[in-house]
């Protein structure tokens, strides 16, 4: 549940640069976005990774 928290927290924090990016035309703030996008895709793989293996120990203690 930690790293979901994370992930909130990552949007959370992309929200002022997307609006820099998109309606100012900022295109630093694009960079960051571009990179907190890619830190979010990790985080997400590194989810799914735990919740699946997760799934997998509590199918192997039911048989």
């Amino acid at each position: 549940m930690k790293k979901f928290q994370e992930v909130k927290k990552l949007v959370d924090g992309l929200a002022d640069d997307a609006d820099k990016f998109y309606n100012k035309g900022n295109s630093a703030a694009g960079t960051r976005v571009r990179k907190g996008m890619q830190d979010l895709k990790n985080l997400a793989q590194a989810i799914r990774l735990e919740v699946q293996d997760k799934k997998n120990k509590e199918a192997t203690k039911k048989k």
